[in-house]
């Protein structure tokens, strides 16, 4: 009996591990068929130019307190929960949003959508720290490679929806009526190891003696989180305007860029769980963000579209490292409040997301587009300053046997 339930552990990890990827995946799909159809979705609803930042702002705004929320929420039911049933949300709201033809519509499904969201980033995340604890070596960046694989599949799909002149509703329902029960499916193995380890170890992690985030230790995370997606909604924003209003590019050159960024995302999250676990976090994040200061100084020094590509692809490369490091130190940091560590950090993803793109438009307009292109550079840079927060010793938090508990799954 005891033989049987030693195997079925690592066994339970593993499909944990897979079905939160698949997970990670999905969300990546789904928020890529979003953002990429920005247009359609304006010109089939009717929405100006001076209302669509009022909507585009509203989603971050609302997954903040969705993300927040969801800090309350997991001290009543587990991570799983909430994801297992926050997944099919944010898929039906995409669906609405395809689905409608009146602007009010539109508003309650990106409304029901960045709620929805908050909730799953910070519970997918919850859960992926859960399991690197368990495993004892580094697996965060493969669950983010997952998320970028699916966003590249997304965006596969919208450009084929705007190149075939699909509805938003044809280009949405089947990509749902497969991802939909996928995900269903899959969230029958998740697995939250910290909850479900033995009585004692939860009563040691999650009990009175769980030491409570502190926002000043959690402040400098917040910010290389916040400076990392400050840099990340620049290149999805104003790249390929960049390649073709100031390098010179033509149209269909402007869309290289941020497919250039994306696949060197997932590669350099393909295989950075190796360089973590060979170098340690502290260096891997040090030299992400050394290569997306260099990415972002290439950009704005480009004398041509190419050059300009160069210098996207370098940063895809050292940018992609930073945000799934940032939850895994969180995790560190607090081992016995990680899932309120997680969540609360998560908020600092949605204020980049809301800053970077006005932050880097009104620079451009009040300077240049290469002189705007040095502040996500610079801000990417002081990174560099807040390395050592990633190399947390837990002991020094009150945990320290992270390790001790690790399970040997292969």
């Amino acid at each position: 009996m005891t033989d049987t339930a030693d195997a079925e552990g690592p066994a339970r990890l593993r499909r944990g591990r897979v079905s939160l990827a698949l997970s990670f995946f999905v969300q990546g799909a789904t928020f890529a068929l979003l953002v990429t159809r920005i247009p359609a979705i304006q010109d089939r609803y009717g929405v100006s130019d001076g209302l669509l930042p009022v909507f585009l702002a509203a989603v971050p705004v609302l997954a903040g307190v969705g993300s927040v929320t969801t800090e309350k929420l997991v001290a009543r039911v587990r991570p799983t929960v909430v994801l297992r049933w926050a997944q099919p949300v944010v898929l039906l709201a995409l669906l609405g949003v395809g689905a409608g033809d009146m602007v009010w519509q539109l508003a309650f499904a990106l409304g029901v959508f960045g709620l929805a969201v908050g909730a799953l980033d910070a519970s997918m995340n919850m859960l992926g720290v859960s399991l690197q604890r368990a495993y004892g070596r580094s697996i965060m960046l493969g669950f983010h490679a997952a998320y970028s694989l699916g966003g590249i599949a997304g965006a596969s799909l919208a450009w084929a929806g705007a190149h075939w002149h699909l509805p938003l509703l044809v280009s949405y329902l089947p990509v749902v009526a497969v991802l939909l029960p996928a995900a269903l499916a899959g969230s029958r193995w998740y697995a939250d190891a910290a909850r479900e380890s033995g009585a004692e170890e939860a009563e040691d992690d999650r009990g009175g003696a769980a030491r409570p985030v502190v926002f000043r230790l959690l402040l400098p995370l917040g910010l290389v989180m916040a400076f990392a997606y400050i840099g990340d909604s620049t290149v999805s924003n104003w790249s390929a305007k960049y390649l073709q209003d100031v390098l010179g590019g033509s149209e269909e050159l402007a869309t290289v860029p941020y497919n250039a960024y994306m696949v060197t995302t997932l590669l350099g999250r393909a295989v950075g769980d190796l360089g973590v676990r060979r170098f340690g976090p502290v260096a891997v994040v040090r030299c992400g963000s050394l290569l997306a200061g260099a990415g972002f100084g290439l950009v704005a020094l480009a004398s041509g579209a190419w050059a300009g590509i160069l210098g996207f692809t370098v940063l895809g490369l050292g940018l992609c490292v930073i945000v799934p490091q940032t939850f895994a130190a969180a995790g560190r940091l607090f081992p016995a409040s990680s899932d309120a560590a997680v969540a609360r950090l998560n908020v600092f993803n949605y204020v980049g997301f809301l800053v970077g793109s006005p932050l880097v438009g009104a620079v451009g307009d009040a300077w240049s587009y290469r002189g705007a292109m040095l502040v996500p550079m610079v801000m990417v840079l002081v990174t560099l300053a807040y390395a050592r927060s990633f190399g947390a010793d837990p002991a020094r938090y009150g945990g320290g046997h992270e390790r001790s508990r690790a399970v040997d799954v292969g």
